[in-house]
Formats: C-alpha cells, sequence, structure tokens
C-alpha cells in the first residue's frame, strides 16, 4: 500500500515578527563560539546581532518558518529547523559559501536540540515513532544518513537532549508536555519534568539511566559547562521560572536568576561556559555565569524580512479522497477545502477552494480535467464544478433546498444528483440546465 503525504498550501496572512506591543519578537538565541555574535529568531527568520547587542541583520530569510538556530562548535555552520517542506525538518548553513543541506526527512516536526561537542552529531527530539506523539531522542550524522534513537523509552516524552562534553552522557528532560506547553506562563502539573543522564556505550545506545532532578516543576532545557561537572538548566521549582544551576553528583540545585515572574526560554549556553542567553519579554537577555548577573540585550533589527507568502503544512487527515479515471490525479477534501495533487507520489497539492464553508463529496469527470463537489455557501449545499484547463469555478445549482452526491455521466455531458434526498436530478452541463 502506498502512502500519500501532500503539501498543504496556505498563504501567509501576517508575520509574527511583532509582539503585541508593536515591539520585535525576539526569540531562541543562540552564542557563536568563535566570533562576538548571537544568531535568533525574528518574525520566523534568522537573524545576527553582536553578542553585546547592537543592529542585528537577515542571515536567513524564507516565506517559511525557521527556528532553533545551533552553531557547530568550530562555528562554521548553522543548524535550523524550516517548515519550507512540510512539518519541520533541521537543514543545515554552511555560513562561508552559503550551501543549504536538508538533514532530515520525516513527515512529523523534528525538535533539533544540540550538536555533539565534536561537530559529528546533529542530536534532536520526535514524535513521529513513539505511542501517542511521545518524543524520543535520536542523533544523526551532520554529513547526512540516517538517524538513530539515541533513547527511545516506550510511552515516555523525552525531548531537549544535550550531550555532554565527554561525549558519552547524555542530559535530557522527560515526563510532562513541557516540550509543547513551553510558551505556558505559570505552573501546572502537565508542565513537570525531570531531568535524566544517560550513560551511553561506545556505540552511542544507552548502558544505564540517572535521574538528576526530580519531578518537582517544570525542569527544562539542561546545559552542559565545559568540564562536564556541571549542568544549567531551566526551572520553575522555585515559584518563577528562572535558570538554576546544579553540580553532577548529587548536590542539590541552586538557583542563579532571580526573577519573580514572566517565563524564561530557550535557553542555550556558549561552548565555553562562559554566557547563556535566552529569551524573556520578548528580548534576548545573557547570563554572566561567573558573577550571575542577567541582563537584557538592546538589539535592533535592520532589514527586511521575508514577505507573505506560500506556507506548507502537512496533510494528515483527510476526507472525500477521489482518483481521476486516468489514475493520475487525486482530489481530496482537508480542512473543509478541495485539494487536487499527483496520484502517483503526493507532494505539492493545488488548493481549489478559499472559503468559509466546508466543501465535500467531491467527484471527477470522466476527461480527469474537471471536479464537482458540494459547498454550503449560501446556507445549503449546492453544487460546484471546478475546470483545471482554465482554473475556473461555476456554481451549477442554486435551488433553496439542499443537494448531494453529484456524479458525472460516462460521457462526462450530465451530472445526476440528490435534491433534498428525495429528488434524482440530471444537471446538464452545456445547457446549465437540471431535470
Amino acid at each position: 500500500m502506498r502512502t500519500f503525504v501532500f503539501s498543504l498550501l496556505l498563504s501567509a496572512a501576517f508575520s509574527p515578527i511583532m509582539s503585541a506591543a508593536g515591539t520585535p519578537y525576539l526569540a531562541e538565541p543562540t552564542l557563536c563560539p568563535t566570533r562576538p555574535e548571537i544568531a535568533f529568531v525574528s518574525g520566523g527568520d534568522i537573524w545576527v546581532a553582536p553578542s553585546k547587542g547592537g543592529e542585528a541583520h537577515l542571515l536567513v530569510s524564507h516565506p517559511a518558518d525557521e527556528s532553533r538556530p545551533l552553531y557547530s562548535p568550530d562555528g562554521n555552520k548553522l543548524a535550523f529547523i524550516s517548515t519550507r517542506t512540510g512539518g519541520g525538518d533541521i537543514y543545515i548553513l554552511t555560513l562561508a559559501s552559503g550551501e543549504l543541506k536538508r538533514l532530515t526527512f520525516d513527515d512529523g516536526m523534528e525538535q533539533l536540540d544540540a550538536w555533539s561537542r565534536d561537530g559529528k552529531w546533529i542530536y534532536f527530539s520526535t514524535g513521529s515513532h513513539d505511542v501517542g506523539r511521545k518524543n524520543d531522542l535520536y542523533r544523526v550524522s551532520a554529513e547526512g544518513g540516517t538517524p538513530m534513537p539515541v533513547s527511545a523509552d516506550r510511552f515516555t516524552n523525552e525531548f531537549q537532549a544535550a550531550p555532554a562534553p565527554d561525549g558519552i552522557t547524555l542530559a535530557f528532560a522527560a515526563r510532562g508536555n513541557g516540550d509543547q506547553q513551553w510558551w505556558r506562563n505559570g505552573h501546572s502539573h502537565l508542565d513537570e519534568s525531570e531531568i535524566w543522564l544517560a550513560h551511553a556505550t561506545k556505540d552511542g545506545s544507552p548502558a544505564s539511566y540517572e535521574k538528576l532532578i526530580d519531578l518537582n516543576g517544570r525542569n527544562a532545557w539542561p546545559m552542559w559547562m565545559p568540564d562536564g561537572k556541571q549542568l544549567y538548566f531551566m526551572s520553575d521549582r522555585g515559584g518563577a521560572q528562572n535558570i538554576w544551576n546544579m553540580p553532577v553528583g548529587g548536590k542539590a540545585p541552586k538557583q542563579v536568576t532571580k526573577f519573580t515572574g514572566g517565563r524564561v526560554l530557550w535557553p542555550s549556553i556558549g561552548y565555553d561556559g562562559k554566557a547563556i542567553v535566552f529569551e524573556r519579554d520578548f528580548k534576548i537577555w545573557q547570563l554572566d555565569t561567573k558573577n550571575g548577573e542577567a541582563y537584557p540585550l538592546p538589539i535592533t533589527l535592520v532589514g527586511s524580512a521575508a514577505g507573505p507568502g506560500i506556507t506548507h503544512l502537512p496533510i494528515t487527515t483527510f476526507t472525500d479522497l477521489a482518483l481521476s479515471p486516468d489514475t493520475r490525479k487525486i482530489a481530496l477534501i482537508a480542512h473543509g477545502e478541495v485539494f487536487a495533487s499527483s496520484a502517483k507520489d503526493g507532494g505539492e497539492a493545488h488548493r481549489v477552494t478559499f472559503t468559509p464553508g466546508a466543501e465535500s463529496q467531491v467527484s471527477w469527470a470522466p476527461d480527469s480535467t474537471r471536479i464537482v463537489y458540494l459547498s454550503p455557501r449560501d446556507t445549503v449545499n449546492h453544487i460546484f464544478l471546478y475546470d483545471f484547463a482554465t482554473n475556473k469555478e461555476t456554481q451549477l445549482t442554486r435551488d433553496a433546498l439542499p443537494d448531494v452526491d453529484p456524479r458525472f455521466s460516462p460521457d462526462g455531458k450530465s451530472i445526476a444528483f440528490v435534491r433534498d434526498r428525495k429528488e434524482v436530478r440530471i444537471f446538464d452541463v452545456d445547457s446549465s440546465r437540471s431535470a
């Protein structure tokens, strides 16, 4: 059985570059290890600014959404997530040449977590292969290849992998739904998560697990110091969301920042361990790990983001799937709209309708160039015809009573349908009359 994956085309109505207050929304920062700069996300694009603040300029701009930029340890490459090919895949940009390489090819959303310290591996989490969409941890070669599971405990949510500098130990968050509801401001038991260590064998598979942080609040985004003896992480175990620190070895965690409210999101530590950058109050903040001081960076966006374009979304549920008589095309209903795509391998789908009503009961003409379907645009269902040769839609019926089950005659000249579930009627396509 062939499985089809369709890309649903939607026109972007707006870009989320501005917050409600009319100021830029800066998010998901990361520190460059070789240059004094920060990469971050605003408006679905990736920007670069000096590490102490200043003017930010576009690095990656596309009508799709780009997110979670992470520099390689040598600073030569940038990994990030993009929805340009569907639900969200990982890409690697070579900064010197501009070469862009797609690293993952899954239908579901991958969450980019980290580079290995030697730059050979990319760690990510995805819920595509576990029960109930719970995340498992994977790694894939930075040169490309087949992703391999690192920790895939059935029925357990595992996310935000952080490989230790020694290349053997892996820290990660587990349990709760904090990976999905990271945006929540305030505490909920549903968000509570633990932080675990996985001690791996030489081939990368976990040999043993050790719980480091218990289920006492939302504990997320573990980050290693270069010596591998300390972990920073975000937690609301003290009330508000703050950055915490814990020596690996049984000592109690210690709160570092002193925020009394708000959110601390997407923290990322520099490879040298001197600073942590994170998102708070729609701004980029920096924490000096030596003195514990945290402060917002003054960043100004300079440049023009990608304008409204076409966003690709995967169609995972649909109804009224109809194969054309020539077996080359498929028409279907998704999200209440009519789409058509190749019957061979799916791919990008052409959107036929753009209406507030829910279309249904799509059917092909014998010549495979036209379709008919129902649409309740004026209270009740009426029959509409779409001609792919002219890209034109025509409303065929307009009676006050509803119509259902439109079907073409073998010669394609007539359409039979049922009116008010009581009468069988025939519509003559050439004369535009029904009987």
